[in-house]
């Protein structure tokens, strides 16, 4: 398979679950997270697919496209894992969350996950759900939408 064919699949397999998970959060209280803003293209789909709730983002430096870039009160800047204590010292608890952190090296991207897995969970709301590119420790994984192929993308239910 090319490295387009794999990005076009990736790509895909990320907004049919962001848009199964939309869906399927509509009886879950809480706001929605985007972990890891990049280029702003999920968030900007969050944002389009779930108007009424309020979607923060974590990211360590904010160079998305111009369109893409979140209301200041809703950008926590820095490490995510004292921006997750952060949101986690708040109020607002999580509906969604995506997590889309990496580096690029699959067992540091593994390890990273896992650590901030426990920082995670403490921000989401019960029964609330987490669309990971990574594995996560500490959720229950569950199945997302057909058409996904394992290992893709994975679904998890908050506590």
């Amino acid at each position: 398979m090319s490295r387009l064919d794999s990005m076009l699949r990736r790509l895909t397999a990320q907004r049919d679950g962001l848009n199964w998970a939309a869906a399927a959060i509509s009886e879950v209280s809480g706001d929605v997270l985007d972990l890891g803003l990049g280029n702003g293209r999920t968030y900007d789909h969050l944002r389009s697919t779930l108007p009424e709730r309020r979607v923060w983002v974590i990211d360590r430096v904010l160079q998305c496209h111009p369109s893409c870039v979140p209301p200041e009160a809703d950008f926590l800047q820095g490490e995510a894992e004292p921006m997750l204590a952060r949101l986690a010292a708040s109020d607002h608890r999580l509906a969604l969350a995506h997590y889309d952190l990496g580096f690029g090296v699959k067992d540091q991207d593994v390890a990273e996950a896992a650590k901030l897995s426990p920082a995670l969970a403490a921000v989401m709301a019960p029964g609330g759900l987490v669309i990971s590119g990574q594995p996560l420790v500490g959720f229950t994984e569950i199945d997302g939408p057909a058409g996904i192929p394992e290992g893709r993308y994975m679904f998890y239910r908050a506590g």
